[in-house]
């Protein structure tokens, strides 16, 4: 046998030797090399064959893994005596079993029912129903909200989780069922959110601001009482006298409701001009949970430090939109000086112009806003006609429009003297009627308020003072003796009656003395409620009547942004000039609310 033969089969053996790619035992490599040697037919001697083993072993480095010439044994041995490995302590081998077992928990089933498990059902999605069951209810119901993480609305008191004496108190009050401003206001206040709640008059916007402060207080009673001289835990502000008044009795009966069904006396104060204040003086000192004010009053006694706002962290302004575009901006950021700390600002209204809104989304904290009617729309449940009266018959023609209902009634006058002069008229034909207006002493407007309540009386005769907010149950007619001088204040008027779901008729008196933009904002409004609208509305010059003939709808965010008129833009606005005009003669807005509420 040739050396080159023996040389081949040598560099068939290395290539056996280096290619083996797992652990085989000695006894079967040999028999390996065996075959490599029948294979070729040939017989390489013992001796060099041996030689040939050391000189590898000499020259190739120790190999780890299974391509080594040693067992995994004695590679292992071999790598302890050079210190490759090290011997395990016995902190690593205890961190070895925790590691192992940890790992072996990691790698069981997750927590699945049976059924899943047997089915092989993996879910991969969380659920999202939650979500888009908020979404269609407020579609289905017609609310607008916009803010962020939202509480989705409650369509029952129940499931508010109120005390069982509030429920006694609704249903004697003959609320059975939340309003939409309810439904979504009142989860939201709850839970802390500041918001911009807009709603029709009627609807039910006080309790949705009252009843969480209620709650704030009892919670805070419960928790750690009041002692004597501490001061309020949250406050409601109001542009009048009246509304004030309004709110603060409804939290009383609430309270003493509370205090009937075992729990703690919640206290209010009255802050409002015309009132002695030493009536309120058994509240001052044992300490109130509660504040109803309106802004004058009420920084009035900041001022001279009757108490102080160190724990008040609630406040809410009803009807928000009068009192920040309307001249009591400035007494609002004095009384918001004298907080302490970070406050839920609430702000209702029925007209919340985008303007307004605005401005008070700046003043508050990632607000929500929800709206259950346009801003400045009328109700839907008012019968609204608009009559053309002669200025010197108006007097004459309201006997003719209070036979058209039965009562009671309520007659607007944007004038005292006109009121006056309908409330000496009306006596004179034998009509059982009350007013109210600014020049009035408090006592006689209070005796106004509670006859006609009491429907001791008939008609009540009142200028602007008693749009704002009033509730008179059950009010059939509602007649303006004359158009107001902004379309708000007509939606406000007529919003004293159609409350609560039921019908009523508001009569507009309209001449020539009327402006051609407060009616056509009039004609506008008269539109998007579907009612009939005049010949004599209709024959005035509307520049959006092409956008009509050219089978356009018209867009109702075409109107004005401050004081929400469709009839005119902001650039016209009669609201707006006014406002100008008394900010540069440096007084306070003429109108009958700024100057009632001290």
């Amino acid at each position: 046998m040739s050396k080159a033969s023996n040389d081949d089969i040598a560099s068939d053996l290395d290539s056996y030797l280096d290619n083996v790619d797992e652990y085989v035992p000695l006894k079967y490599r040999n028999d390996g090399i065996s075959k490599v040697y029948e294979k070729l037919n040939v017989v390489l001697p013992n001796k060099e064959l041996i030689e040939r083993k050391k000189q590898k072993e000499q020259t190739a480095e120790i190999l780890i893994g299974p391509q080594a010439p040693l067992s995994l044994v004695d590679q292992t041995v071999d790598l302890k005596k050079r210190h490759i490995i090290k011997d395990k302590t016995e902190e690593d081998r205890q961190r070895e079993e925790e590691e192992a077992l940890l790992e072996a928990m990691a790698r069981k089933k997750k927590l699945t029912s049976a059924f899943e498990f047997a089915q092989g059902v993996t879910y991969t999605e969380p659920l999202k129903t939650r979500q888009e069951d908020k979404t269609t209810m407020r579609q289905d119901l017609k609310i607008i909200v916009d803010g962020v993480d939202i509480p989705p609305p409650l369509l029952t008191f129940e499931a508010m989780r109120f005390p069982k004496p509030i429920y006694k108190y609704l249903a004697a009050k003959k609320i059975t069922t939340p309003s939409l401003i309810q439904m979504q206001g009142l989860p939201i206040v709850l839970s802390g959110r500041d918001m911009i709640g807009i709603a029709f008059t009627g609807s039910g916007k006080t309790l949705a601001f009252s009843l969480p402060l209620l709650m704030f207080a009892l919670e805070q009673e419960i928790k750690l009482p009041l002692e004597k001289s501490e001061f309020p835990i949250g406050m409601i502000l109001a542009p009048s006298r009246e509304l004030a008044q309004q709110t603060y009795n409804g939290i009383i009966e609430m309270s003493q409701a509370l205090v009937d069904g075992g729990y703690p006396e919640i206290r209010a104060l009255l802050c409002i001009g015309g009132i002695s204040m030493q009536e309120q003086q058994r509240v001052l000192n044992m300490g109130m949970h509660i504040i109803v004010a309106t802004p004058g009053r009420l920084q009035d006694m900041l001022q001279k430090k009757k108490f102080e706002l160190d724990n008040c962290k609630y406040i809410c302004l009803d009807e928000a939109d009068r009192m920040i575009g309307m001249g009591f901006e400035d007494d609002i950021r004095n009384i918001m000086s004298f907080f302490k700390h970070q406050r839920q600002t609430l702000l209702f209204s029925a007209t919340m112009p985008a303007k307004i809104q605005e401005f008070a989304e700046s003043a508050l904290v990632k607000p929500v806003i929800v709206n259950v009617s346009r801003s400045g729309a009328a109700s839907l449940d008012v019968i609204q006609n608009v009559e053309y009266v002669k200025q010197e018959m108006r007097v004459v023609y309201l006997l003719d429009c209070l036979q058209k209902t039965s009562p009671p009634v309520l007659i607007f006058a944007e004038n005292k003297s006109d009121v006056d002069n309908i409330m000496e008229y009306l006596l004179l034909k034998g009509v059982e009627a009350v007013s109210i207006h600014g020049s009035k002493s408090q006592d006689e407007r209070d005796y106004a308020i509670k006859s006609f309540r009491a429907k001791k009386k008939d008609v009540l005769v009142a200028t602007d003072v008693a749009s704002k907010g009033l509730d008179f149950s059950e009010i059939k007619h509602v007649i303006n003796f004359d158009m107001p001088r902004d379309i708000e204040d007509y939606v406000h008027r007529i919003g004293r009656t159609g409350r609560s779901g039921k019908t009523g008729l508001a009569t507009t008196f309209v001449n020539m003395n009327s402006s051609d933009q407060i009616l056509l904002d009039l004609k506008h409004l008269l539109l998007e409620a579907k009612q009939n609208i005049p010949p004599f509305l209709l024959s005035i010059h509307d520049p959006s009547d092409k956008y009509r003939q050219e089978g356009q709808a018209l867009d109702m965010s075409l109107g004005c942004a401050f004081c929400g008129g469709l009839g005119h833009r902001i650039l016209d606005c009669p609201k707006l000039e006014a406002q100008r005009r008394s900010e540069q003669s440096g007084k306070r807005n003429t109108g009958d609310f700024a100057s009632n509420d001290y």
